[in-house]
C-alpha cells in the first residue's frame, strides 16, 4: 500500500512553516490519541497517530525535510533506499541495469559504495615566441595544487572526532526513488555521495580533507607547435571527490605577435622592403628568416607586390614530415624628403620614360584601358 504524503498528513502546505507543522502535528495528536480513542475507533486512531507521528518526525527535522521535499519518502524510507526485501520484487532490476542507465544518463558510478567522481580539468595560457613555437622549449609553470591537510591528515573532520556513517543513505551514497516498474537510484542530497557526514569539519580545511597550494611543474613544448594548440598533463586537474581521481590541466598555447613574420600554418610571410632603384635595375637583397638570413636575386624590373618563395624556410609543424616555405613579398618604397637635385632628376627621368610611351610602364596602358572601358 503506498504511503500518503506527509504534509496532506498533517493537512499542511508544502511550503508551511516549523511553526505552523508543529500546531497541526499538536492538534492531530491530541485527536487520535490512544488515551481519548477508546472502543470500536481505538485501533484506527492509533494508525492515524501512528501516521501523524511519523509524518511530523520528517518534516520537523530539516535535513529529512529537504531529502523528502527532493525525493519523496524514497529520500527517507531506508527501506526504499536499500532496494531490499518488500520492494515489489524490482530491486534486482536496478541493480541489473543501473550501470547502463548510468553510462545513458552520465550518473557517477559506483553502483551500492559511495559515488565516486573524477576531478575537473584545469586550463593554463602560456604566451611563447614564434622562435620558440619554432624550435621548442622546456617552460615551468606555477599551477594550483590540493594536498592532504595538516591538521585532519585528510579526513575532513576536526581533530579528535572522526566522520559517521550518512543517516539518509546509510553509507551507500545513494537514494532510490521507485515509480511503478523502475527504480532510479540518484547521489544522496544529504553526503553529496560520501556516504559519511563529518558534525566537526576541521577548522584549516572546513572540512574539504585537502588544502590548495602551488607548485612549480615542468612542460615540454614541442616544436613546430601552433597558435591555440593544447598539451595536457594528465592528474594536474583537480582532485577527484569521495576517492575519484584527478582532472587533467591543459596549457592552451598563444604565440606573440612577431616583428617581422606571419605564420600561416607551417608558412611564413615576410615583407621586403627594397627601393625603386633596386626594384628597376635588379640586384640582391637579405631576407630574414628563423635560421638567419637568405639572399635572394631580384631581376630587373621588378614590380611592388612580387613574391619570392624560398622553399624549407618555414616551419616543421608537430604533424608534419618536411618545414613548410617562407614567402617574401617586395614592397617598392618611394623615396621621400628629396632635394632639389633629386626632384629634378626624377622630373628628367619621368619626362625621358614618356617619350618612350608604355614601353616602360608594362601595367599603365592594361590599367587606363581597363579603366576607360568601366567608365564608358
Amino acid at each position: 500500500m503506498a504511503k500518503r504524503d506527509y504534509y496532506e498528513i498533517l493537512g499542511v502546505a508544502r511550503n508551511a512553516s516549523d511553526d505552523d507543522i508543529k500546531k497541526a502535528y499538536r492538534k492531530l495528536a491530541m485527536k487520535y490519541h490512544p488515551d481519548r480513542n477508546q472502543g470500536d475507533s481505538a485501533k484506527v486512531a492509533e494508525e492515524k497517530f501512528k501516521e501523524v507521528k511519523e509524518a511530523y518526525e520528517m518534516l520537523s527535522d530539516p535535513q529529512k525535510r529537504a531529502a523528502y521535499d527532493q525525493y519523496g519518502h524514497a529520500g527517507v524510507d531506508p527501506n526504499m533506499r536499500a532496494g531490499g526485501a518488500g520492494g515489489d520484487g524490482f530491486a534486482g532490476f536496478s541493480e541489473a541495469f543501473g550501470d547502463i542507465f548510468g553510462d545513458i544518463f552520465g550518473a557517477p558510478r559506483g553502483g551500492r559504495g559511495r559515488q565516486v567522481y573524477r576531478g575537473n580539468d584545469l586550463s593554463y595560457a602560456m604566451e611563447i615566441t614564434l622562435e620558440e613555437a619554432a624550435r621548442g622549449k622546456d617552460a615551468q609553470i606555477r599551477i594550483p595544487s590540493w594536498e592532504d591537510c595538516d591538521t585532519c591528515h585528510g579526513t575532513g573532520a576536526k581533530p579528535g572526532t572522526s566522520a559517521k556513517t550518512c543517516p539518509t543513505c546509510h553509507g551507500n551514497g545513494v537514494v532510490q526513488m521507485r515509480q511503478g516498474f523502475f527504480s532510479v537510484q540518484q547521489t544522496c542530497p544529504h553526503c553529496h555521495g560520501s556516504g559519511k557526514i563529518i558534525p566537526e569539519p576541521c577548522p584549516t580545511c572546513r572540512g574539504e580533507g585537502k588544502i590548495k597550494r602551488h607548485k612549480t611543474l615542468e612542460i615540454k613544448i614541442p616544436a613546430g607547435i601552433d597558435d591555440g594548440m593544447r598539451i595536457r598533463s594528465s592528474g594536474n586537474g583537480e582532485p577527484g571527490r569521495n576517492g575519484g581521481p584527478p582532472g587533467d590541466l591543459y596549457i592552451e598555447i598563444r604565440i606573440r605577435k612577431h616583428d617581422l613574420f606571419e605564420r600561416d600554418g607551417d608558412d611564413l610571410h615576410v615583407q621586403v622592403p627594397i627601393s625603386i632603384t633596386t626594384a628597376a635595375l635588379g640586384g640582391e637583397v637579405d631576407v630574414p628568416t628563423l635560421d638567419g638570413k637568405a639572399t635572394i636575386d631580384i631581376p630587373e624590373g621588378t614590380q611592388h607586390g612580387k613574391t619570392f618563395r624560398l622553399r624549407g624556410r618555414g616551419i616543421k609543424g608537430v604533424r608534419s614530415s618536411y618545414p613548410g616555405d617562407l614567402y617574401a613579398h617586395i614592397a617598392v618604397e618611394t623615396p621621400v624628403k628629396l632635394t632639389e637635385h633629386q626632384r629634378r632628376l626624377l622630373r628628367e627621368l619621368d619626362e625621358s620614360l614618356k617619350k618612350n610611351g608604355n614601353k616602360h610602364s608594362p601595367n599603365e596602358k592594361g590599367w587606363f584601358e581597363k579603366a576607360r572601358d568601366f567608365f564608358s
